[in-house]
């Protein structure tokens, strides 16, 4: 018989119970009444329409950061049974009975909870004692601040516990370091890798992280490049696996990222008019339907509207109506007096042009239509006036070291019609290359003066109805945006009749043909917009700066009960917060003098210890520098919540300076017990804080007006008392 029938198949495993055990408290802190409040919080009005957005497949655009964040939210609210049916309308309002408020901050709360367990294993792979690992798991489980965050729908709590990831991945393949090329080696190298792309594609500030960690590895890969026990052949294996889990892997899976976003994300939205036409052409219904099948060759005699591809400061096309310039304008200066042209942030039958052949009076498209080439001459016809686009030296309104674009009205007078304009195909692949609807991206210079038709993006005054201002801009240097326009609609006109060509314009154009831009065309532009196009930074009510931060001088009110004193406030714990900064100084302190004496060839730390302090800073030291010192730059609206990510670096170093000063710096068996009893103390004032800040933690229990105001430590701490 076979040997292995005869006895008892037999598995063992190693289980920390610390890890476990951690994680179950984490678990508890993090999912218990997690329901509650069953409103909306703070910024889960925001990213509640994104996620039902998402259930209803619609295109929507945030430059706030990458879609990871939103899908993995909208993916609770999948697996939850979400319609998408609710009005997003304001903080406060009452998730009805369709929303599944526990799926939909699942997510986030499970990524809080693991985030417990990790700080115990990240400063474990550091070298430090199993009591610092605990410590600093317990400084994550008890810190007010990440409760808080990691309880709601909200994506900070998902960006550290992949920050983390990142960092533990990279330290569990440093270990790996004596057995390279095998199965876990492997393993954790690809991970840090996917990680780091999770964590920039949660939000852009996990590119901070990302960089710190490509730092390190690009340290010891430069150690490694010099251990001369390596073949030249081995030291590339090894650099060619690090460029590839570290640089091509992120890459890659960041791509992956846009392409299920706008897989899923296929229908037209709201935000559509931000991208270009063929985008919107892309998508079902809304542009889409009414330019599928349009000729895709423009041709003489074409009808066209013109779409500035700038979408600056709204999206808009060229149009003209009967008005004209006033002979004079308020600052005294003259003008033309000819029709105004200008840019116009609405679909209107006056947004149609005519492109015309200079050479012959026909408005109507020959057959075979004559297509119009890169570098052909045309001039522009307004649809519903009949007259022609036209420039000449007289400066523009609003932009007097531009010229005035108008429509030419002949008064008679010496001043001829200056309307040829050359055609210039942008994205052209050759000079033979055809004008195409959607596709072709084009600017117009203009032949007497060479000015380029720009849109200037200044509002014009009200005689020209608070319209966007279109000049001829003769100082153009390079390509800008606001001098690049697209076909959006188009059709082949049939009348040369102006009555007929007017019936003609207000009628919905005919479809025959379909096109669709490429999924990296599609990426590409979605990337660019996320990069350049600027959101509201107004003053909030809650918004602070970065020195605010370290002192915990703010908050924020995330909730108020309807009708009792119930709240939530994202509140840090601030023993927790004030013992991170110490800890920080502390260690650069300690660091300059060890370098200083180590240049004087005194060596303070035997040689493993100091690596092991020196990695432990990199990384705890260095992920807090990289994700709060960049804030110090950015224009925008900031919040307390924006700290977190470097906290949670921060609070990874406490432990680890508490270890090296009482195992280091204390001489004596009696100054060690002291320092114990100090650092018993001290968790016990940081355990004392989270109690009594709890309430409003949690906001499940109503406390009194004196209670509140007796937690309100700081002048600066927005705490809500209801007047009785």
């Amino acid at each position: 018989m076979l040997a292995f029938l005869q006895r008892p198949a037999v598995v063992t495993a190693d289980v920390n119970l610390s890890a476990v055990a951690l994680t179950v408290a984490g678990l508890l802190s993090r999912l218990w009444r997690l329901t509650y409040p069953r409103a909306v919080v703070f910024d889960e009005v925001y990213y509640g329409q994104f996620i039902s957005l998402y259930m209803k497949r619609v295109f929507f655009f945030d430059g706030s950061g990458p879609p990871l964040g939103h899908m993995l939210l909208a993916l609770g609210g999948y697996l939850g049974g979400f319609d998408g049916n609710f009005a997003w309308s304001r903080i406060g309002a009452e998730y009805s009975s369709n929303v599944p408020v526990r799926s939909l901050r699942l997510l986030p709360a499970l990524a809080g909870a693991l985030s417990v367990p990790m700080a115990y294993q990240i400063v474990w792979e550091l070298g430090f004692s199993h009591c610092a690992a605990v410590g600093a798991a317990l400084l994550m489980l008890i810190e007010n601040a990440l409760i808080t965050q990691s309880r709601l729908m909200l994506l900070e709590s998902v960006l550290i516990f992949f920050n983390l990831l990142a960092v533990l991945s990279y330290l569990k393949f440093n270990s790996q370091k004596h057995r390279p090329f095998s199965l876990s080696w492997w393993l954790w190298l690809t991970l840090t890798g996917v990680a780091c792309s999770c964590a920039v594609g949660i939000k852009y500030m996990g590119v901070f992280t990302y960089l710190l960690v490509l730092g390190v590895a690009a340290v010891h890969t430069w150690h490694l490049t010099g251990d001369q026990a390596l073949s030249n052949l081995r030291v590339l294996c090894h650099v060619l696996a690090r460029a590839g889990a570290l640089l091509v892997i992120p890459v890659v899976t960041y791509v992956l990222f846009f392409y299920v976003h706008l897989t899923l994300l296929c229908r037209s939205g709201p935000h559509d008019q931000i991208m270009s036409s063929a985008f919107q052409a892309s998508l079902e219904g809304g542009l889409a339907r009414i330019t599928q099948g349009q000729p895709l060759e423009v041709a003489y005699g074409s009808q066209v509207t013109l779409k500035s591809a700038s979408g600056r400061p709204v999206p808009c096309w060229l149009h003209s109506h009967q008005s004209t310039y006033p002979i004079m304008y308020d600052n005294g200066r003259g003008s033309s007096h000819q029709q105004q042209v200008t840019c116009y942030p609405f679909k209107d039958v006056n947004n149609w042009w005519i492109v015309k052949d200079p050479g012959r009076h026909q408005l109507e498209v020959n057959n075979p239509p004559r297509p119009v080439r890169h570098g052909d001459v045309v001039q522009l016809v307004h649809g519903m006036t009949a007259r022609l686009l036209n420039t000449h030296d007289v400066a523009a309104p609003r932009s007097p070291h531009a010229q005035e674009v108008s429509c030419y009205v002949d008064y008679n007078i010496s001043m001829p019609a200056q309307s040829l304009w050359r055609l210039d195909v942008v994205n052209r692949d050759s000079d033979a290359d055809t004008w195409k609807t959607i596709l072709s991206e084009v600017r117009f210079v203009h032949v007497n003066t060479s000015a380029i038709l720009k849109l200037s993006g200044a509002h014009l005054p009200d005689w020209g109805f608070r319209q966007l201002e279109v000049v001829g801009e003769k100082l153009s240097r390079g390509f800008h945006e606001s001098t690049v326009w697209t076909v959006e609609e188009h059709r082949y006109g049939r009348s040369q009749e102006q009555k007929e060509r007017e019936l003609e314009l207000h009628s919905p154009a005919q479809t025959d043909v379909s096109r669709n831009l490429s999924f990296l065309a599609r990426f590409a532009e979605l990337q660019w917009r996320m990069l350049t196009v600027r959101s509201d930074d107004s003053e909030h009510k809650y918004s602070s700066a970065p020195l605010d931060w370290v002192t915990l001088d703010t908050s924020i009110a995330y909730w108020l009960h309807p009708r009792t004193s119930a709240q939530i406030h994202l509140l840090g714990n601030v023993v927790i917060w004030a013992s991170a900064g110490l800890a920080t100084a502390l260690y650069a302190l300690l660091s300059c003098w060890y370098l200083l004496r180590r240049r004087r060839n005194i060596r303070d730390l035997p040689e493993d210890a100091w690596l092991r302090w020196g990695l432990a800073g990199a990384l705890c030291a260095g992920g807090w520098a990289v994700n709060y010192l960049p804030f110090f730059l950015m224009e925008k609206t900031l919040f307390l919540y924006h700290y977190l990510p470097a906290l949670a670096f921060q609070i990874l170093l406490i432990p680890v300076v508490l270890q090296h000063v009482g195992e280091h710096l204390c001489r004596s068996e009696l100054q060690s017990s002291l320092f114990g009893a100090l650092v018993v103390a001290w968790y016990s004032a940081a355990c004392c804080v989270f109690t009594m800040l709890r309430p409003l933690t949690y906001g499940d229990t109503p406390l009194s007006p004196s209670e509140l105001q007796a937690l309100r430590w700081k002048e600066s701490w927005d705490i809500l008392i209801r007047k009785r």
